[in-house]
């Protein structure tokens, strides 16, 4: 009961709920019809809500059209991705320095609205001796030998190499397909260098997230179903932070890791959540 009262009473003193999205909301085109529900609550109790993901396939509109289709309801600023972090650190940090992009066309109209300089087109495909400052890969549904082969021979010519974010899988419907870092796994391996990651848990997307809000880490509470992204986020800059199991972590992977691993709170679902929080709902 003294638990429970604990965690009652850490969850009313949040402000700002950051939920990742597949796996933890949706899986693929599959929407949790609980997810949709807390939201609700959680809106009419005065909370509110940033909508994040690493999947940096799509740009932020594409994912405001979609948790419209699927009931969420986003307002304008609710949504972010780690394509959206990649690009405030290209403009702040490296300005006027050319990028050649693996990742897909969406992603590549993203850099190219936001101002970053690019290398090739929207396919990769590169004119006549052209050269890059810097390359970022990130998780390309159009990926080619094409690309992976002008990313490591940049790099291997003195490229900065930078990833959107570190996942290695993205769960969908059918099962889990390659992710961003398994792409730049395959990069690591042909050119010995490892990339500087954005997205969650690295710094620069936890102050994002605060320099958007106005929150401080205490006030924000972070649901996801990744140790390594989602919870890690909460574990290095001091937001509460939930896991579920929903997507890609399972008890047995829970049960495998170091304590500074593990999350504040793991509940099935959001469903649970939901039901612990508003009881009377």
């Amino acid at each position: 009961m003294a638990e429970s009262e604990t965690a009652k009473r850490i969850f009313d003193e949040k402000k700002l709920f950051i939920f990742d999205m597949d796996g933890t909301i949706y899986l693929g085109e599959k929407t949790f019809p609980y997810a949709v529900r807390f939201m609700e609550h959680l809106r009419a109790s005065g909370r509110r809500i940033l909508f994040f993901t690493n999947n940096a396939s799509r740009s932020t509109r594409y994912y405001q059209t979609k948790l419209c289709r699927m009931g969420f309801s986003p307002r304008e600023g609710e949504v972010l991705t780690a394509g959206d972090v990649t690009v405030g650190f290209l403009t702040r940090k490296r300005a006027g320095k050319r990028v050649y992009l693996v990742g897909t066309p969406d992603l590549y109209h993203s850099f190219r609205r936001a101002g970053v300089l690019l290398a090739g087109d929207e396919n990769g495909v590169l004119a006549d001796g052209e050269s890059a400052d810097i390359v970022v890969s990130s998780f390309d549904t159009t990926l080619t030998y094409e690309k992976l082969n002008n990313a490591c021979r940049f790099i291997r010519g003195g490229a900065e190499y930078f990833s959107t974010h570190p996942d290695f899988n993205c769960p969908t419907e059918d099962g889990f397909i390659p992710d961003s870092g398994a792409i730049a796994a395959a990069i690591t391996a042909s050119t010995g260098k490892t990339p500087i990651y954005f997205g969650k848990p690295y710094p620069e997307t936890a102050e994002m997230i605060s320099a958007i809000t106005g929150v401080s880490a205490e006030g924000m509470c972070v649901f996801g179903d990744r140790l390594y992204t989602d919870i890690a986020l909460g574990r290095r800059f001091g937001i509460t932070s939930v896991l579920v199991l929903t997507g890609e972590t399972q008890p047995d992977d829970l049960a495998a890791a170091d304590e500074k691993d593990r999350p504040d709170f793991v509940f099935p679902s959001l469903d649970e959540l939901d039901r612990f929080m508003f009881p009377e709902a």
